[in-house]
């Protein structure tokens, strides 16, 4: 007997018409044959903008618990409205290793390799420019008063123009906006650069702080593309969110120690140099991979994400958690006082990026009050070990309370996605960064002034236990919106 025709669809191989219609004619094995089920069946699909297609899943339904797998009756039930075969969605194959093997499965979707790649190259540099400045400044100007008024007018700067800019991507795709927008920064960066180099007067220095603030979010425009590639697997797109918590971890550990080490080994200005040429290089890597940039939506609906519900509330939470963040690097800072601090401070880092690995692979996870409860406990950690006055037994408790922060940025994350309209992604999520953004300079300046005035600097570790508790307060007090 000859093989049955393929023809190929956009959603993959599919039989030919007339071998469809012999299937169909052709009763499953393992299908009901009731007349109700037959009177379902000649019903057709559910129309895509009727009633049944418009009502979410309940949140703790079978579905929302967890993916379909891919092989089961009921994934092999769902329907392409577009095509009319038997299609199912976007799911990552299912390997012998399990949930072991979730990040190698990951990367088998074709093209993501790729802009993984040229976006983590754009992103290690959101670490190495401030550090570079402060220390490209004050080795000019003999100021760390004047570098960090330069750093916090870049970092105001930028929290304005990064909702604009991700509204923009979001409505015009993602090459076109942001290559633009990464090549005005980096001139800005290095307009900023010749002029510390030239000692040109301060206010120069805010100028060019100020035009160059214009980068785009590229952690959020990488997760976008996991949505997007994502967007009928919620397990893989869980381990993909963790993935991307775990990669900024790294890049703002290893973004300082490779800034502070290029502007000590060859010139003050050799961080600020060679973090825009990562930037440059790794956006144009990112923005090529065009297979896998979500589709533009010019006239996306759904109001503005900051107008979503429970978006504002949630937002709050984003503002007190970055005051954790800020708080206790300043306060570490200042505790430590010497070479030792850096490496102190990266093993919080490391512990956060272990713990999102770990948390991403997890088949059932907590929602985002567990997490911050968990982070408030954990955070009492570095004030206790502080009390001892042993630097080994602080490392080890940053360590400790860096393991809560990549579960509840993802778990946050994930809320943020959920709430954020269609086609507004980059844009709901940059507003999140924003919100971390602002809490912890809040938390840095807070923190340095605690750590300055209070009659010791244990003290100041009494202001990430302080900021987490008002993060799960402030969710606590929200939970009667039902925002899960």
């Amino acid at each position: 007997m000859p093989q049955p025709e393929l023809l190929l669809t956009p959603h993959g191989p599919a039989l030919a018409p007339r071998y469809r219609e012999a299937a169909a004619r052709t009763p499953h094995p393992n299908r009901a044959t009731t007349p109700a089920h037959r009177s379902a069946e000649a019903a057709g699909p559910v129309p895509p903008h009727s009633d049944e297609a418009a009502d979410p899943v309940p949140p703790h339904s079978d579905e929302a618990a967890g993916p379909i797998p891919p092989h089961s009756d009921e994934a092999a039930a769902r329907v392409s409205p577009s095509a009319g075969t038997a299609a199912p969605p976007r799911r990552l194959p299912a390997t012998a290793g399990g949930s072991a093997n979730a990040y190698l499965r990951l990367f088998s979707l074709p093209g993501a390799r790729a802009f993984t790649v040229g976006n983590l190259i754009a992103r290690l540099p959101a670490g190495m420019f401030g550090v570079s400045a402060v220390v490209m400044i004050a080795g000019t100007y003999g100021s760390y008063a004047l570098a960090g008024a330069v750093g916090a007018a870049g970092l105001a700067a930028g929290a304005l123009a990064a909702p604009w800019i991700a509204r923009l991507v979001d409505r015009h795709g993602q090459a076109r906006v942001a290559v633009p927008a990464t090549v005005w920064a980096v001139l800005g960066q290095l307009a900023l650069l010749l002029c510390a180099h030239a000692q040109a007067p301060a206010w120069t220095l805010f100028a060019a702080a100020v035009l160059g603030a214009t980068a785009p979010n590229t952690g959020g425009m990488s997760r976008a593309r996991w949505a997007h590639l994502l967007k009928d697997d919620p397990g893989a797109l869980h381990t993909a969110n963790a993935f991307e918590q775990a990669a900024d971890e790294l890049c703002f550990m290893l973004g300082p120690v490779l800034a502070a080490l290029l502007c000590s080994a060859l010139f003050p200005e050799a961080g600020t140099l060679a973090a825009a040429v990562l930037f440059l290089s790794g956006m144009l890597l990112f923005a090529a991979q065009r297979a896998t940039e979500p589709p533009a939506a010019p006239h996306a609906g759904g109001g503005a994400p900051l107008r979503a519900p429970g978006m504002p509330a949630l937002l709050a939470v984003f503002l007190a958690t970055g005051a954790v963040f800020g708080s206790m690097e300043v306060v570490t800072l200042a505790h430590i006082d010497g070479p030792v601090a850096g490496p102190v401070l990266a093993l919080q880092a490391a512990g956060s990026a272990v713990a999102g690995l770990v948390y991403g692979r997890a088949r059932r996870t907590a929602t985002l009050a567990p997490c911050l409860a968990v982070m408030a406990a954990l955070m009492t950690l570095p004030l206790l070990a502080a009390t001892t006055g042993s630097r080994l037994a602080l490392a080890g408790a940053l360590l400790a309370a860096g393991m809560a922060i990549a579960p509840t940025m993802l778990t946050g994350m994930g809320l943020v996605q959920r709430l954020t309209p269609e086609g507004r992604l980059n844009e709901g999520m940059t507003l999140a960064v924003t919100a971390l953004l602002g809490g912890i300079a809040a938390g840095s300046a807070t923190g340095g002034w605690l750590a300055e005035h209070a009659p010791s600097t244990t003290y100041g570790y009494a202001l990430p236990v302080t900021a987490a508790t008002l993060a799960l307060a402030l969710r606590v007090a929200t939970r009667r919106q039902r925002i899960r």
